[in-house]
């Protein structure tokens, strides 16, 4: 193939890889753009409600905590990345469990009650703490961490919807920090081994 030719597919690629980056997640319900952005993201402290009443991170300063946002209705990669973290706990010390806390933030706050969403982190029995707001509560914590999300409606029922949603799961120290983001589909080995890294 012609020098000129494949330089010209590179080229043009390298472009469309780079919109699709920079180019917004619109939700279809609220018309609100999530902006997709290659920054690091700078987290922080947040506050949210579950069963039990409202939780902070800074509770869990002191311990890991890895933090998940997705959906109880999510077909397959909440239940694939909350498994290979299920698979991953059982797998850590006494002494790690007690220093580790998971927090599972929904984005569809208007379907994942605390109640609802305390039977869903259950059910993966890895002191999983589910968690909710309001959807400007969640918005504002969401662009702190990088997180994408739009409601995706279902043209057949007006009343079943999908959230399309990032699928990372974020690693914030003892003191609150963040400091590395898994990707989807993390294996309960690498969870074990980035857990060990920061208790070992």
């Amino acid at each position: 193939m012609n020098n000129k030719i494949t330089l010209g597919i590179i080229l043009i690629g390298a472009l469309i890889g780079l919109a699709m980056l920079l180019t917004p997640m619109q939700d279809n319900k609220t018309g609100q753009a999530h902006l997709i952005t290659a920054e690091k993201p700078k987290g922080g402290d947040f506050t949210l409600l579950a069963y039990d009443g409202k939780h902070s991170l800074s509770d869990y300063q002191n311990k890991l905590v890895l933090l998940y946002f997705g959906y109880t209705f999510c077909p397959d990669i909440c239940p694939t990345n909350l498994g290979n973290l299920s698979v991953a706990y059982r797998n850590l010390t006494d002494k790690q469990k007690q220093n580790l806390q998971i927090l599972f933030v929904s984005v569809d706050p208007e379907r994942d009650t605390p109640q609802r969403l305390k039977q869903y982190s259950d059910y993966f029995d890895a002191n999983v703490l589910g968690l909710t707001g309001t959807p400007k509560e969640l918005m504002e914590i969401a662009q702190r961490y990088g997180v994408v999300y739009a409601r995706v409606d279902d043209p057949n029922n007006g009343t079943n919807y999908a959230v399309d949603h990032s699928a990372f799961t974020y690693v914030i120290d003892k003191e609150g920090v963040l400091q590395e983001q898994l990707p989807h589909a993390t294996t309960p080995q690498t969870f074990v081994k980035t857990i060990s890294k920061y208790l070992p």
